[in-house]
C-alpha cells in the first residue's frame, strides 16, 4: 500500500512540475505546433485574397502566369509517441541526471497530448525496445504511461538504438509524430531513423548536461563506464585525456547534427541545469512559420 501511494504521489508531483509546458503547448493550435501549418497535400487551386502566401505553389503559379496555392488537409486523428531512452549512459547528471531530466520531458509530452485529447504511446529502450505500448486517448491511459516510465526498471544498462528504433519501425502502423529523446551516445542509427522519417514526423530530442561538454580536472580518478561497468584510472588534468574526450564529445555532437540534416529531421537540445519549456515553445513556434 505505502508503495502505491508513494507513486501516485511521484505521479501527482511529476503533473504539478509539467503543468506550465503542458498548458502552453495546449494552448492555440496544438496541432499546428506539432506539424506546423499542413499535413497532408490535398491539391493546388486558384489564389483568392485572404489565403495564406505561405502556400504560393510556384512552380505552378509560374507555368500558368496566376496565383496557386497549395492545399493541405488534416488527419483526424493526431497520433504522438514518446520514445524514452532508459539506458546508463543517462544517469549521468550534475544536478539532475539527463534520466530524470528526460522523464520530465517525456511526461510533458504525455499530458499535453492528454489535455488535447490525443492519441499518445510510448516506447522505452536501451540495446532494444523494451516496452512499447500503442497510442490511445484519455486519461487512464496517459497516467497509465506516466506510471510504465516511473516504474521501469531497465533490463540491460547499454544503449543501441539502431536496433531499438528498427524494432520501433516494425511494430508502429499509423502515421505519427515521434519524439526520440536520449543524448544519443551510441553506434550510428542512421538506416531505421531513414526508414521511420519516410512514414512519419520525427523529432530528436537531445539531453547532456553542462559537465559533460568538459570533463573536471581533478587529478588521478577512478572512471566506471556506465553501461559496461568497466573501470579505469586516468589523470583527468592530462592535456591529452583532456583533448580525447572534448574530441568525442565534439564529434558525437557533429556526427548527430550532421545525419539529423541530411534526413530533414528536426532536432531539440536541452540542457539539464536549465528550463525546457521556453526551448520547445520556440522551436514549436518556429515550426509553425517553417512549414
Amino acid at each position: 500500500m505505502t508503495e502505491v501511494k508513494e507513486l501516485l504521489k511521484r505521479v501527482k508531483d511529476l503533473e504539478i512540475k509539467t503543468k506550465g509546458f503542458a498548458e502552453g503547448i495546449a494552448s492555440g493550435s496544438y496541432k499546428s505546433k506539432i506539424r506546423g501549418r499542413g499535413i497532408e497535400f490535398s491539391q493546388v487551386r486558384e489564389y483568392v485574397f485572404g489565403d495564406d502566401t505561405r502556400n504560393i505553389d510556384w512552380n505552378v503559379t509560374a507555368r500558368y502566369n496566376k496565383l496557386f496555392v497549395k492545399e493541405f488537409v488534416e488527419e483526424r486523428d493526431l497520433f504522438v509517441y514518446v520514445i524514452y531512452d532508459n539506458s546508463a549512459s543517462n544517469d549521468f547528471g550534475y544536478k539532475k541526471s539527463k534520466k530524470d531530466f528526460g522523464l520530465e520531458i517525456a511526461a510533458s509530452l504525455i499530458f499535453s497530448a492528454m489535455k488535447n485529447n490525443d492519441n499518445i504511446g510510448l516506447g522505452i529502450f536501451t540495446d532494444k525496445l523494451e516496452v512499447f505500448v500503442p497510442a490511445k486517448k484519455g486519461k487512464r491511459h496517459s497516467l497509465q504511461l506516466i506510471r510504465e516510465l516511473l516504474i521501469n526498471k531497465p533490463k540491460s544498462k547499454k544503449t543501441d538504438i539502431q536496433t531499438s528504433l528498427a524494432n520501433f519501425h516494425k511494430i508502429i502502423k499509423q502515421r505519427s509524430t515521434i519524439f526520440i529523446i536520449s543524448d544519443f551516445i551510441s553506434e550510428s542509427f542512421t538506416k531505421p531513423l531513414k526508414y521511420l522519417k519516410n512514414k512519419h514526423d520525427v523529432i530528436l530530442v537531445k539531453l547532456s548536461d553542462t559537465t559533460e561538454k568538459k570533463f573536471p580536472e581533478i587529478g588521478y580518478a577512478l572512471v566506471e563506464d556506465s553501461e559496461t561497468g568497466e573501470q579505469i584510472i586516468v589523470n583527468t588534468s592530462d592535456k591529452d585525456f583532456q583533448r580525447q574526450y572534448n574530441q568525442f564529445i565534439i564529434e558525437n555532437d557533429e556526427n548527430l547534427k550532421r545525419e539529423s540534416q541530411k534526413l530533414n529531421i528536426d532536432m531539440i537540445e536541452v540542457t539539464s541545469d536549465k528550463p525546457f519549456d521556453k526551448v520547445f515553445n520556440s522551436f514549436f513556434e518556429k515550426r509553425m512559420f517553417r512549414r
